[in-house]
């Protein structure tokens, strides 16, 4: 599998204003990022200069990467962004998901 990237420009909803998620053939990569005021407010500003302030990895391998994924998120997030933000990356990953 080849890299995937996504960033999700949030703005009040999420802890720093955006997350973006970085999947390699054995990571998930997933950072917290300080919204870039000098680049503007709006949703279309170019925020590629965004200073991170958290970030956590997860192997893809794990049995417990979902939830573990899911725990982090919902701490930058709300619950219904951290499902979307899921449900991509379920797009490019295949996890063990075990009942908990």
């Amino acid at each position: 599998m080849a890299k995937a990237t996504k960033t999700w420009k949030l703005g009040e909803v999420c802890q720093g204003g955006i997350i973006t998620v970085i999947i390699d053939k054995k990571e998930i990569f997933i950072i917290g990022k300080e919204w870039d005021t000098s680049a503007g407010y709006k949703k279309s500003s170019n925020q590629s200069q965004a200073k991170e302030f958290i970030s956590n990895s997860y192997q893809i391998s794990d049995s417990e990467a979902y939830r573990k994924c899911f725990m982090f998120l919902g701490d930058l997030t709300t619950s219904y962004w951290a499902d979307e933000i899921l449900k991509w990356i379920e797009t490019k990953v295949k996890f063990e998901k075990k009942l908990w």
